[in-house]
């Protein structure tokens, strides 16, 4: 038995909390994976998981051994990308997760630059709108928008994404007669605003008036909105209002063509809020160098925009 890869994959089996998305993971199959941690649990002497046909649980010998383990499998495969000299050459995997809009716009590029900087890493990009959890998930580094919640992981500032309403030319021209864009966020009222539910404005949307609105700077409102499209994906809100169907509260990001060339207008642009934009990664993995070093390249390359 390798005892290190079977203590490696019994920490993703935990992490993950089956032994399927292990063996996808690693392209092998689920009874090998389990044949794996059964061996080192013969090894050890002691039961690590509680099995049932539906779910996975660790006993109090797994739990103790689980936290170990984790530990040391990272501080393991990071000293083996010491080279002979006894500079830390980056390789083996790292995974990286970030929304759908903003992995594709706005983090493939830093990848690549990336990537190509450091060509004996691997990148496992995982897209998702959805909350991820990235201990389960194993993920090394996320992109996360927002105030960041208390938590245990390591978090670091790279920029901001600036939230506005916009729409497109086409919706603009087919208006109703005598209706016009909105100049004030009550204005909203009348619009087709596209929801995106992904947030905690899925039934309103909070607006802080900047200078140059037409009220006192710091006046705030949430404005109730309804339309007939609403969804959780940043994708179909870029479909949508591309394809001329309403209004939206969006990062601009998530058009930044459209905006340069004047196809989508800022409707809004004194009522727009800003949020922070942070890297967090787990406490475990702190110390790896192919976390840091993503962290570096993906703050040097933001800071350059």
């Amino acid at each position: 038995m390798d005892k290190l890869q079977a203590m490696h994959t019994f920490v993703r089996v935990v992490e993950a909390g089956s032994f399927s998305a292990v063996a996808k993971e690693q392209g092998s199959t689920q009874s090998a994976i389990s044949k794996q941690v059964a061996a080192l649990e013969r090894e050890l002497g002691a039961k690590l998981l509680a099995r049932t046909t539906r779910s996975l649980a660790l006993t109090d010998e797994g739990a103790r051994y689980f936290e170990t383990a984790r530990r040391l499998v990272a501080e393991i495969a990071e000293a083996e990308a010491v080279l002979g000299t006894g500079r830390q050459a980056l390789k083996g995997t790292l995974r990286v997760a970030a929304s759908v809009g903003f992995g594709r716009l706005r983090l493939m590029p830093v990848v690549q630059s990336f990537l190509a900087a450091n060509p004996d890493v691997q990148i496992d990009m995982r897209l998702s709108d959805g909350f991820i959890d990235l201990v389960e998930r194993g993920i090394d580094v996320a992109v996360r928008i927002g105030e960041l919640p208390d938590s245990s992981f390591v978090a670091r500032r790279v920029g901001h994404s600036v939230r506005e309403v916009l729409a497109h030319r086409r919706y603009l021209r087919g208006l109703p007669k005598g209706m016009k864009p909105p100049a004030h966020p009550l204005d909203l009222a009348e619009h087709n605003c596209i929801v995106y539910t992904g947030t905690g404005m899925r039934r309103s949307w909070h607006f802080v008036a900047g200078v140059g609105a037409n009220e006192p700077v710091g006046t705030e409102h949430k404005v109730p909105v309804s339309g007939t499209l609403q969804t959780d994906s940043s994708e179909v809100v870029r479909a949508a209002i591309l394809g001329g169907m309403g209004v939206c509260y969006t990062p601009t990001w998530l058009f930044e063509e459209e905006i340069a060339r004047g196809d989508v207008v800022k409707l809004l642009p004194d009522w727009s809020i800003l949020s922070p934009i942070h890297l967090v990664s787990p406490q475990e993995r702190r110390h790896s160098a192919k976390v840091q070093a993503f962290m570096d390249h993906v703050t040097s390359a933001f800071a350059a925009t």
